[in-house]
């Protein structure tokens, strides 16, 4: 007996089906990077009335630079095959203020080959169940924000939550799934990425962005972009 041929899906109808889901961006690219279906979540973020106004659009045409350049980069590296899940990082909202999301990438194929891209960036501020913890650790996002170049503490993010240390690593990890510091780190990887767009030696931008010494940057970059940073301004540059 045959097996029965596998239900296909509409593109168009599984954005509609995200547009039910407020805390959740969805969307899908071509092989060139542009925008083919997008929900209602994004274009409320970006103050778009219609989805006609990022159809056939890139990242740096709706995003600012530095997130423009961050999303391209993880783009090609799942038009290369890869896989992103659960990845930390700052989207803009409805207000034009920054906030953290979880992203997910995965490539589309056809007839064995990589088409193009869909992604989903889930709101952590929406999650269900996790609103007050999340409101609890904007404080501590603001401090990280603000003096990660400098040495930030365990006992500093305590202060500005009322948290114990117990509490704040448990809170830490049920709404970033990563510790305080881990955190931290990715918020130091995310600052030099944008700084390697311009000038300025990588061992001038490891001090900038906190890090003690060039060699554990470049390692930490390594563990968290795939490329070392030269690599990375490298191909930013072409």
């Amino acid at each position: 007996m045959n097996k029965p041929a596998p239900p296909t899906l509409d593109a168009a109808e599984v954005a509609a089906l995200f547009d039910a889901i407020p805390e959740v961006l969805f969307f899908i690219k071509d092989r060139e990077g542009r925008y083919t279906h997008v929900n209602a979540t994004m274009l409320r973020r970006l103050g778009l009335r219609s989805r006609r106004d990022i159809i056939g659009k890139r990242a740096g045409d709706v995003y600012p630079g530095g997130l423009a350049a961050d999303y391209g980069l993880q783009d090609q590296q799942v038009l290369d095959g890869a896989v992103i899940d659960n990845l930390l990082e700052q989207h803009l909202f409805s207000d034009q203020e920054p906030g953290w999301c979880l992203t997910c990438k995965r490539p589309l194929r056809a007839g064995g080959a990589v088409v193009g891209l869909v992604g989903i960036s889930r709101d952590l501020a929406g999650r269900e169940g996790l609103e007050q913890d999340y409101r609890s650790l904007r404080q501590a996002l603001v401090h990280m924000n603000r003096h990660f170049p400098g040495n930030v503490r365990i006992r500093d993010l305590r202060a500005v939550t009322g948290f114990s240390e117990s509490k704040l690593e448990r809170s830490f990890q049920k709404v970033f799934q990563l510790a305080p510091l881990q955190l931290l780190t990715r918020i130091r990887i995310q600052a030099a990425m944008h700084r390697l767009q311009g000038p300025g030696g990588i061992a001038g931008i490891a001090q900038a962005c906190g890090f003690s010494d060039q060699s554990a940057f470049t390692r930490r970059f390594v563990a968290l972009v795939g490329m070392t940073p030269g690599a990375y301004r490298r191909l930013r540059a072409d």
